[in-house]
């Protein structure tokens, strides 16, 4: 242990079943660098717990009596917005955590997980990482991305990369890039050389342009 040792990572674990939540304190409290600062078993009192103690990140159940994971989470990241939220989920549902992305959640983890695995997605979620698994990335691509105009329609911009798609289709839609940096679980600096990438594959000088360009092709919705 050297004498520029970091300060532990205060946990909040939010589980409607007992043995769960105490399995996963007693786990966490084995792991160095760990400190679980409280307990909740709803969602009402994960709230209340994460305004008292300001943890640094809520491990949250999604499913839970009363307020549900989702609603806590959003109560959380809108109360205490420097605490961060992973999910903790029995199932690999798509549907689930993209919704618990929305609510404003880093990242999700499965109650099973190893933990290595734990110790990994909370590590990355509370160093700014956002930790889910493919199907939710084609989820957040699929939620911004509008429906073609016709079936089979092609990208009008096919050199464009996944992402860079996405991040185009946030700034036609006039998001900063600190607001686009926020929706995609990026640093704003990504989304910069994201921006870069994109102007020059559009031979466009900058934003504006940009911006027009994607309208004129029917990316980003010109109403």
């Amino acid at each position: 242990m050297g004498m520029e040792e970091a300060a532990p990572i205060r946990i909040l674990v939010a589980d409607d079943h007992p043995v769960v939540r105490g399995g996963l304190v007693a786990l966490l409290r084995t792991i160095d660098g760990f400190d679980v600062v409280g307990e909740a078993a709803d969602g009402e009192a994960a709230v209340r717990e994460a305004q008292l103690s300001h943890p640094d990140i809520v491990l949250m159940d999604v499913r839970m009596p009363g307020l549900d994971g989702i609603e806590a989470t959003r109560r959380i990241r809108a109360a205490v917005p420097q605490t961060r939220v992973l999910v903790l989920t029995m199932y690999d549902d798509d549907s689930t955590v993209f919704t618990a992305m929305q609510a404003g959640a880093q990242g999700y983890l499965l109650k099973e997980a190893e933990q290595e695995e734990i110790v990994r997605a909370v590590r990355g979620v509370v160093a700014g990482e956002a930790i889910f698994g493919p199907g939710v990335a084609e989820r957040v691509l699929g939620y911004f991305a509008d429906p073609p105009a016709a079936t089979g329609a092609t990208y009008p911009f096919p050199e464009l990369t996944e992402r860079e798609r996405v991040v185009l289709e946030l700034l036609a839609r006039g998001r900063r890039t600190s607001e686009i940096a926020a929706e995609l679980f990026l640093s704003p600096k990504t989304v910069s050389n994201n921006m870069t990438a994109i102007f020059a594959k559009l031979q466009v000088a900058g934003r504006a342009e940009a911006i027009i360009r994607a309208h004129e092709r029917g990316v980003g919705g010109s109403a």
